[in-house]
């Protein structure tokens, strides 16, 4: 359905796009462990075993803070800018039924970029994770009333919780060599080189992980279907109405998040006899609590921010990040990549975590420079442009928010 040219999108709200900026630097730490390569790693993650000095307390600070906790945080973001897309199509008076195909569309698009990044450079992307989840969430949840949606957020979650729990208590009953046993090793693919010899791999990992994690691990369905609560009723747009949720959001959600990775800690460092894949679940699912945590904190700060004149040099860099996330992520793996892996230069051979950390913020400044001049030459990330091209097909429809994936 074509619709007339809209008129000027209202000013960007402040607190999603600088959720969006800060999130990609967890992201960014995230991911930079799987680009080493060569002392062994535990069983269930990047992170190398008997680490000591700076990468003991580095994997510690990760564990705790980061894993598990940043991709929650993406796939909330991801759900909420779902529902911005939504509601601003309806606004500019595009068809219901055509403003869901458009998502579809984006969707189905966001899977094959996800695709496209598994081949060239990162088994790990999350975007076709996200783009299923779209595609299920906008066929049988996107206008749903809330009060169905708190259902099945209650039921998916309890779901989590439950089994959580069950892995927990069945690893503690099993012996540690038994138990380490049950489970593969975690393949280190960036040790794989030429080049060419690494594509395959990377894709043949990263296609049922996208199915798993983006549907079945029910972490990243209980994000989006939480997003899609709270963008309904404009949490992010409005931070200032909602301070006490959001004070409360912070400190337990961070707090329950926290303390729930650390039985995972305690195994990967010996000073817990059991298995590392027994508390891991535990730890992924308190992920969430923390990644809520994050967003109600950086609203805060985003709240705090807009009772400011005007936003400083920093602010508008960091929501020029939030507002291209999309290309600011794949750009992450562009300098991860080609640098790290044995295919490149091969420093992830040789890096520690704790200096792969360093090269994981770097990358991050790189990307809020691209980003912020970008925004100063008025002009949209590459990635969403492309996105928008082939999600549109041309069509003179309302401007898209940006979100991080959608």
């Amino acid at each position: 359905m074509t619709t007339p040219s809209p008129p000027a999108p209202p000013p960007r709200a402040l607190a999603p796009d600088l959720a969006r900026g800060l999130m990609l630097l967890l992201i960014a730490l995230a991911n930079v462990p799987w680009f080493l390569y060569g002392p062994p790693t535990s069983l269930v993650s990047a992170h190398r075993t008997d680490a000591t000095g700076l990468d003991a307390v580095w994997q510690t600070i990760a564990m705790l803070m980061i894993d598990g906790r940043s991709y929650p945080l993406f796939a909330f973001l991801f759900g909420y800018g779902i529902w911005q897309l939504y509601t601003r199509q309806q606004a500019a008076g595009v068809d219901e039924r055509d403003a869901r195909r458009l998502l579809q569309r984006r969707h189905r698009w966001l899977i094959l970029f996800g695709a496209v990044h598994a081949l060239l450079l990162w088994q790990g992307d999350v975007l076709g994770a996200y783009g299923f989840i779209g595609l299920v969430v906008v066929w049988l949840f996107l206008r749903r009333a809330d009060r169905t949606l708190r259902r099945w957020i209650i039921v998916l979650g309890g779901l989590l919780a439950l089994g959580a729990a069950l892995v927990t208590v069945a690893g503690t009953a099993v012996p540690v060599d038994e138990a380490a046993a049950m489970m593969p090793a975690v393949p280190q693919l960036a040790a794989n080189s030429p080049y060419l010899d690494s594509v395959l791999p990377r894709f043949l990992f990263w296609a049922p992980l996208a199915v798993t994690q983006g549907v079945l691990s029910l972490i990243v369905p209980v994000a989006v279907l939480l997003a899609i609560l709270c963008a309904r009723h404009r949490v992010l747009e409005s931070p200032e109405a909602h301070r006490p949720l959001l004070r409360r959001t912070a400190i337990v959600g961070i707090t329950v998040g926290w303390l729930g990775a650390v039985p995972s800690v305690l195994a990967h460092h010996g000073l817990w006899d059991v298995a590392e894949w027994a508390p891991a679940l535990l730890t992924l699912s308190t992920g969430l609590f923390a990644a809520l945590g994050y967003v109600a904190l950086f609203a805060l700060i985003a709240a705090r921010l807009a009772a400011r004149p005007a936003p400083g040099p920093i602010v508008r860099a960091l929501t020029a990040v939030g507002s291209r996330s999309l290309s600011c992520y794949l750009l992450q793996s562009v300098i991860f990549a080609p640098l790290l892996a044995a295919w490149g230069l091969g420093l992830g051979g040789v890096l520690d975590e704790w200096q792969a950390a360093l090269v994981a913020a770097g990358a991050w400044l790189v990307s809020v420079l691209f980003a912020a001049a970008l925004g100063r030459a008025g002009r949209r990330g590459p990635a969403e442009w492309l996105l928008r091209r082939l999600a549109y097909r041309g069509r003179r429809v309302a401007a898209a928010p940006t979100p991080v994936s959608s």
